[in-house]
């Protein structure tokens, strides 16, 4: 599907964009990849492990349409993960966090549909459902631009989905490498939010591989949900530093005890599939699609009224040596 295509990554030099760049290389033969990105020296760090003659850096924010609009000539595909993403950084500087997240995705919308970009993926959170901090409120937002943006795409070949899911094992900003960094410290105790707090886990590697099957899988308009484990912070904790006591801080302000990857009021929207949900819009486009199939050929069936895939009734949870060979890949 990516041979001979194509494909821009927005906020490409993030933990995701890393992994997705090498992926792609590693399995497919495109004609371009682009990363399109604010940070010339996380630009810089990359072009010297991925200097394949088919790699691309572009200087840029998604803020800029006119820096877009260049990015984006003769693009087939587009990944758009660039974000703000701290919660607390987005509480204090809340319009620095709405321009990126919200005015940049309505950006790179309108930049694809006047390209003429064949597909365009956005990454979403667990945090955009239900959310009470703001980077979870523009998260939600942004869906929703991407998720509507399929309405006004007329006879146009372009067409919009979101991919939405948990946790990333090992990324920057999680939990992990911070107990990590507190364990080569030798700290004498681990720092817990909450005991009762559980978390969805996913690894970079299965996160890049559920962008690449909806690409395969979109029509357009759907919210993509893989089936991934949860765990309990205590058993994290106990995980990477056994034996090593724990200390109640509290919740940050923001912070969920538990998160869900949809809530029991969308559970008319959404459908199962054999390792993935997908959530149908909320609105009727001027086409119709029947979302119980996919690109693929796979089958769904709608899940019961009034279910929500959350982490703390979630069915599969994560054991501790799931977690290290997790951590290992």
């Amino acid at each position: 599907m990516f041979d001979d295509k194509s494909i821009l990554i927005t906020g490409g030099t993030g933990s995701f964009g890393k992994q997705f760049v090498k992926t792609i290389l590693n399995r497919y033969q495109p004609r371009k990849v682009i990363v399109y990105s604010r940070d010339e020296l996380k630009q810089y760090e990359m072009e010297q492990e991925f200097n394949s003659p088919v790699m691309r850096y572009f200087i840029g924010d998604v803020r800029d349409r006119d820096r877009l609009h260049l990015a984006l000539r003769d693009v087939d595909y587009v990944v758009h993960a660039a974000a703000l993403k701290q919660i607390p950084a987005a509480e204090y500087n809340p319009m620095e966090c709405i321009k990126t997240n919200i005015h940049g995705a309505n950006n790179v919308i309108d930049v694809a549909l006047e390209q003429g970009v064949e597909k365009v993926i956005a990454l979403s959170t667990d945090k955009a459902v239900n959310p009470i901090n703001l980077y979870g409120a523009t998260k939600l937002a942004a869906d929703k631009l991407f998720v509507a943006a399929n309405n006004i795409v007329g006879t146009m070949k372009t067409r919009f989905a979101v991919v939405r899911y948990g946790n990333v094992v090992g990324s920057r900003g999680s939990v992990v490498p911070f107990f990590q960094k507190l364990i080569q410290e030798k700290a004498t105790e681990i720092p817990i939010t909450d005991p009762r707090m559980t978390r969805f886990w996913i690894t970079l590697q299965q996160a890049v591989d559920l962008v690449f099957h909806s690409f395969e899988r979109m029509q357009g308009g759907e919210i993509f949900v893989p089936k991934i484990p949860s765990m309990k912070i205590t058993d994290l904790a106990e995980t990477l530093a056994p034996g090593v006591p724990t200390r109640i801080v509290g919740m940050r302000p923001g912070e969920k005890l538990h998160e869900a990857m949809f809530s029991r009021e969308s559970s008319h929207l959404a459908v199962e599939f054999a390792d993935h949900y997908v959530i149908k819009p909320t609105i009727e486009y001027s086409y119709s699609i029947d979302y119980t199939y996919n690109a693929s050929s796979e089958v769904g069936i709608p899940v019961a009224e009034g279910f929500e895939y959350s982490s703390e009734t979630n069915t599969e949870w994560l054991k501790g040596f799931q977690l290290l060979d997790m951590l290992k890949r």
